[in-house]
């Protein structure tokens, strides 16, 4: 699969349903030759995910990437980054 067609696909939290964007980027470990994290654009309406203008969740965190969306758990209660000044949230 080419990045360009991953970037396409709908992110899905299979927690409740709920689209939360598309795939804008990935984060890559180099030295190992993996895929850490998708990058998804921060939507506004997930207010319990802090100021930021991207979401990271990690590669343990998806669930199934189909032919139209990538399937990921994304719980309120765990810790997930939001990018734009490097912060974890708690």
């Amino acid at each position: 699969m080419k990045i360009s067609a991953f970037q396409m696909k709908d992110v899905i939290n299979i927690v409740d349903g709920k689209k939360i964007g598309t795939v804008s980027d990935l984060e890559l470990d180099l030295r190992e030759g993996r895929i850490d994290a998708i990058v998804v654009p921060y939507n506004k309406r997930f207010g319990w995910l802090g100021g930021g203008s991207e979401i990271v969740i990690p590669w343990r965190n998806i669930v199934k990437i189909g032919a139209d969306v990538v399937l990921v758990l994304v719980e309120e209660s765990r810790t997930y980054r939001v990018s734009e000044d490097s912060e974890h949230l708690r």
